[in-house]
């Protein structure tokens, strides 16, 4: 099996930055970033501070904010050269400025906001097509996302689903996410919205998949488009729906309760990894190597 030779950075986010889905709410006054430790790890695996990284504001609705802040941010560890792509629509998303940003920056990262707005403006697209191929093929080449911007890198995505009321069927809503990795739903802001049933709706609905949930100011490194270190100072929540034995998902109406029997949960911690393919938790990586519990992938 041949596996993506690039790197994504998944972030669960630590601010609205845009409408947050659940309220309808734009948010202005909540634009303090996460801990730059995070940024710091996009720089180091991308070689340095020299490095181009480029920020696509698009799934927020206050681009010009978001992306200053990034600057400031980036700039506060010593990041000079980011530039910013406040694509707005499809047909930025064709302006051949954009495309030729793309193919020579050493990073990309997609900004919160609504996860939606990323896959109707770049699903079948040219920009989409090089951020793929690059990231597929280039062992340098690093694809990040915070919040929004990381529910979308999946396959499967989710783009509407209010915590509270998760635990109904047809709550949840799903569509094709960008496509970075197949066979994982991402969720964000995991742990203090509360969203535990959004994501358990989403696996036992798709139990191929197996369910992230990043908690804020933590992330899943990603390389291989298989092994996932967890960053960061929060948690980061794990469910596969592999062995489930029980669902009446398909048999009930919307708006009746779900039920799911033996639906596995695993929780990670900074330096904890998993293997998505192999669905096996790693109590400690360090520099790629496996300690602890050695795993050997084919």
């Amino acid at each position: 099996m041949q596996f993506a030779k690039g790197k994504l950075l998944a972030i669960g986010g630590a601010e609205d930055k845009g409408t947050d889905l659940e309220t309808g709410q734009i948010h202005r006054n909540n634009l303090n970033f996460f801990e730059l430790a995070i940024l710091r790890k996009i720089v180091d695996e991308i070689g340095g501070e020299d490095k181009r990284i480029e920020v696509v504001t698009t799934a927020s609705m206050i681009p010009i904010e978001v992306g200053d802040n990034y600057l400031f941010a980036f700039n506060k560890i010593g990041c000079k050269d980011i530039g910013l792509m406040h694509i707005r629509n499809r047909a930025d998303a064709a302006n051949e400025t954009f495309l030729e940003r793309l193919r020579k920056c050493d990073a990309i990262m997609f900004s919160g906001g609504n996860q939606l707005r990323l896959t109707t403006t770049f699903g079948g697209t040219k920009f989409l097509e090089i951020v793929l191929e690059r990231y597929n093929e280039e062992e340098s080449f690093l694809v990040a996302g915070t919040s929004a911007g990381a529910m979308a890198m999946s396959n499967t995505m989710i783009y509407e689903g209010n915590a509270a009321k998760a635990h109904l069927k047809g709550e949840v809503k799903i569509t094709t996410g960008l496509g970075f990795m197949d066979d994982v739903i991402f969720d964000s802001h995991f742990e203090k919205r509360g969203r535990f049933g959004r994501l358990a709706q989403a696996v036992s609905s798709n139990p191929s998949c197996i369910g992230i949930g990043l908690g804020e100011d933590t992330g899943v490194l990603v390389s291989d488009g298989n092994k996932m270190e967890a960053i960061g100072s929060g948690l980061v929540v794990i469910l596969d729906g592999h062995d489930i034995r029980h669902s009446n998902i398909a048999d009930i109406p919307d708006g009746c309760p779900i039920s799911i029997e033996n639906m596995k949960v695993h929780f990670l911690e900074k330096g904890n990894g998993y293997l998505a393919k192999e669905r096996i938790f790693i109590p400690e990586v360090f520099e790629g190597a496996v300690t602890n519990k050695q795993v050997e992938v084919e």
